[in-house]
């Protein structure tokens, strides 16, 4: 039986119905595809865009010789706060809202120490009642009684320091607002104290800011204002932890 081709060797017939416009579809895709090639615009339209941004940047600027404006709105040559002057005002705003704090839960209380005799005794003392009347006395735990210790033992130490270095203490505040207890002892002084450095613990005397400086939270300096008769004096103050 002989067989017929249809069609000659290597020709694969018609193509199917609808492969000529789909090709034709293919192509019109890719010729979109490609990107076209804008045509820049005249160099003169350019520089005028560019000169209406930069006449609107310069128009932010002072003119030659004026002075920039002041951030905040001060005047130029205004009185600037001195490093110290801004740490002073931090700190002291910084004890207004402890103390606040601590007043307004009822847990502030403060002792007149000039002229007094047996002053780090009756520190001791009145610290100790005042924790008392705020429940870290007496210590249901170990670890209250240690923090009661911790609080006796810095004022010990402020007051000391403020007998031997300070002409004496004017007064001790202690204050808590069931996080922190912070104690201030004030004087006439205008030195600073300082942990001695290097420590070496077989030495006798100069422990006593570094016991305060282990112990606490955190401790500082503040200045008290000169009065008009030319008096120095600050406030050495400490915090510690409450006993959770």
């Amino acid at each position: 039986m002989s067989t017929t081709r249809q069609h000659p060797p290597g020709d694969l017939g018609p193509e199917p119905d609808g492969i000529t416009s789909a090709s034709a579809s293919d192509a019109s895709v890719s010729a979109s595809a490609v990107p076209q090639t804008r045509t820049a615009p005249p160099l003169g339209a350019d520089a005028t865009a560019v000169g209406g941004d930069v006449s609107a940047v310069a128009g932010d600027l002072p003119a030659a010789g004026g002075s920039a404006p002041i951030a905040g709105g001060g005047a130029p040559g205004g009185d600037v706060p001195t490093v110290g002057e801004t740490a002073a005002a931090e700190g002291a705003a910084t004890e207004d809202a402890a103390f606040a704090a601590a007043e307004a839960a009822g847990r502030v209380r403060s002792l007149t120490l000039n002229g007094a005799s047996g002053i780090v005794p009756l520190a001791r003392d009145f610290t100790r009642q005042a924790l008392y009347d705020w429940g870290w006395l007496p210590a249901s735990t170990a670890d209250r009684r240690a923090a009661a210790e911790d609080v006796l033992l810095v004022v010990s130490e402020l007051v000391t320091n403020a007998c031997l270095h300070a002409q004496g203490p004017d007064s001790l505040r202690v204050a808590c607002d069931g996080k922190v207890l912070r104690l201030e002892v004030t004087d006439r002084s205008g030195g600073e104290p300082a942990p001695r450095t290097p420590h070496r613990a077989g030495r006798p005397g100069g422990h006593g800011m570094f016991i305060v400086q282990r112990l606490c939270l955190d401790w500082g300096v503040l200045r008290t204002p000169e009065s008009g008769e030319g008096d120095e004096g600050k406030t050495v103050w400490a915090e510690l932890a409450a006993p959770a």
